[in-house]
């Protein structure tokens, strides 16, 4: 399990990751010189393929995983946002009850 970080910090480490790039990156096929390389993405609700140069398949790569990354700290920011409103809903409808008045 990760340590718990200040919503904030979360936000504040999504912020800093320089790239960001949604889908996959494949090797279509084995040339000569290496690998050729497609990326598929979503677009418009549709999956999208386009060729990616081989110089620039780790740049895009990188990208990919930036988005994953950025993904997992929002998705933590969501968890413990939730947590904590969770918490003082139930706070709040503990104090409620001990004010009700006859």
């Amino acid at each position: 399990m990760t340590p718990k970080s200040s919503p904030q910090s979360l936000i504040a480490q999504a912020a800093q990751i320089p790239h960001l790039e949604r889908g996959k990156l494949s090797i279509i096929r084995q040339g000569p010189d290496g690998p050729y390389y497609n990326h598929q993405f979503p677009q418009e609700g549709k999956y999208v393929t386009r060729y990616v140069p081989r110089h620039q398949a780790p740049a895009v790569q990188e990208a990919i995983d930036g988005y994953g990354e950025f993904n997992r700290l929002i998705e933590r920011y969501v968890d413990e946002t939730v947590q904590k409103t969770r918490t003082e809903i139930a706070a709040g409808a503990k104090k409620n009850k001990s004010r009700r008045h006859s």
